[in-house]
């Protein structure tokens, strides 16, 4: 949703690297660049005027002007500018003293409130909590057969006593809604509301009655992010006639151009929450300001990929790959390659794990053009293999490379290159586990090799390292002692085992 902000971004301060000096004129220039990535993302108007001068002002005082690196503390400050429009720090969930806690869900018809109580009872039940979601949609056409469709797929409960279709009293279901969660001790009520193509007054009077009736400690309104501009008025509307504590945007996975999600926190002084980014039930997480300005930015979202590493890989398999890749590359076999894949799968879509990896936006097309069936194409060559083939490789001859192709139904050179990437993935991964770190990225920390094997210390060039200019050398001294300047995507370089998944450009 935010790629063509991002390039547009991205271009503006590739203008301003390499000079030591910013002048006003260079100020004025990126502040206008700016202006127009902004309203060509559709952002509101009062938002991008505030947002530029903000910048200005801090863009031509002295945190600029002193700065060792004037064109990476424009992207500081941008970036610190634009966690601020997004709500600045992350909101969680108010949960009541004595359970029930009560989450209203309200909005448009076809925000996506009834999938969105789905994937947030899915979402609380996976943190520890036994939700209930209710039907009080009693309006729209089967809108409570989909919640209990949607309840049974997130494996949770759900309280539908009237039939709906224009049949039952969504006030009433509501209130008895909360006796039946008390008696069947469930923690958390998602109460799911009726919605209306456009703001009219039954719809309000309706969302109005069940409010006082249930007192939620939680009114969410779900806004869709495609819709654009009308998003802010439809979210100003509500907050004047309902209220609301805060948003969540549905369908951030759209090619909509975004602007609602830059737009609806800073008008509306209600802070976005959560943000569902796809059509399965898993698509769905908090809302985290500072991580979402950073992707927008080019620098990735590496926080998220760790966490979702941790919700998807055992803690226990890790140690156990660990500790065999450690004893040499031989040990690691290709059923632990086709299980660390079909874990990598379980985190979600490829394309949307790479996104995730800072730099990635120079590598968008190719990102985007990934077929996600190669997975599964890997995963059939390798369960046509014999036991003896997957332990050992190398025995993989000619005529074993023409029956695994039959077998799995692709080309014998795709049992051939299959075979071949995996040699080198398990030289990369030994490396790994023995403390060398991947080729092209940084070491990190905590995986694996500690106490193994210290890496090799390099010899220190003789005068090469200092520079001869005093100005120079005390800008080069600095930037050391304080670990580096602001990351650079377009340094990052995606190790050659990752590009050899990417498809030509």
């Amino acid at each position: 949703m935010f790629d063509t902000l991002s390039d547009r971004l991205a271009a503006t301060f590739k203008n301003l690297r390499g000079k030591g000096r910013l002048s006003e004129a260079d100020i004025d220039a990126t502040a206008r660049e700016i202006r127009v990535a902004l309203l060509e993302a559709d952002v509101a108007l009062p938002v991008v005027r505030s947002f530029i001068q903000r910048v200005k002002e801090r863009a031509l005082g002295s945190e600029v002007s002193k700065a060792l690196n004037p064109s990476q503390q424009i992207v500081k400050i941008v970036n610190e500018e634009l966690v601020g429009i997004l709500g600045g720090e992350t909101r969680r969930l108010r949960f009541a003293k004595t359970p029930p806690t009560v989450v209203m869900l309200a909005g448009l018809q076809g925000a996506g409130k009834t999938t969105l109580a789905g994937k947030l009872g899915r979402w609380l039940k996976s943190q520890g909590h036994t939700p209930l979601l209710v039907a009080c949609d009693l309006q729209r056409p089967n809108a409570v057969n989909q919640l209990s469709v949607v309840a049974e797929r997130a494996g949770v409960a759900v309280f539908a006593p009237a039939p709906g279709n224009g049949v039952g009293d969504p006030v009433k279901v509501a209130e008895d809604s909360l006796v039946h969660a008390r008696d069947k001790q469930y923690d958390v009520v998602i109460v799911d509301t009726a919605g209306r193509l456009g703001i009219d007054e039954e719809m309000m009077r309706q969302a109005a009655d069940i409010r006082d009736a249930v007192r939620p400690d939680e009114i969410l309104f779900v806004v869709d992010a495609m819709i654009g501009q009308d998003a802010v008025t439809t979210a100003e509307a509500f907050r004047d006639g309902v209220g609301f504590d805060g948003v969540v945007l549905s369908k951030l996975d759209g090619d909509a151009r975004g602007g609602a999600a830059l737009s609806v926190a800073q008008v509306t002084g209600r802070q976005i929450m959560f943000a569902s980014n796809g059509e399965k039930l898993d698509d769905f997480d908090a809302f985290h300001p500072d991580r979402m300005a950073s992707r927008i930015l080019g620098m990735g979202d590496v926080l998220s990929l760790i966490e979702q590493a941790e919700r998807t890989f055992s803690q226990q398999e890790a140690e156990k790959l660990a500790s065999k890749l450690a004893k040499g590359p031989k040990e690691f076999t290709l059923d632990d390659f086709l299980q660390q894949m079909e874990q990598v799968r379980k985190m979600g879509s490829i394309s949307k794990l790479l996104g995730m990896m800072p730099g990635m936006g120079q590598m968008r097309e190719q990102i985007n053009n990934l077929d996600e069936r190669d997975v599964d194409r890997t995963a059939a060559i390798i369960k046509s293999m014999t036991p003896a083939e997957r332990a050992d490789p190398k025995i993989i001859n000619g005529s074993r490379r023409v029956r695994i192709a039959r077998g799995s139904g692709v080309d014998v050179s795709a049992v051939k290159g299959l075979v071949e990437r995996f040699f080198e993935a398990r030289k990369m991964m030994s490396r790994m586990a023995q403390g060398g770190g991947l080729p092209g990225m940084p070491g990190i920390p905590g995986m694996g090799g500690a106490g193994k094997r210290k890496p090799k210390q390099q010899k220190k060039a003789k005068g090469a390292r200092r520079s001869g200019n005093p100005m120079k050398r005390q800008a080069d001294e600095q930037r050391q002692g304080e670990g580096g300047g602001a990351f650079e995507p377009e340094s990052f370089e995606l190790p050659k085992e990752f590009r050899d998944m990417l498809p030509p450009k």
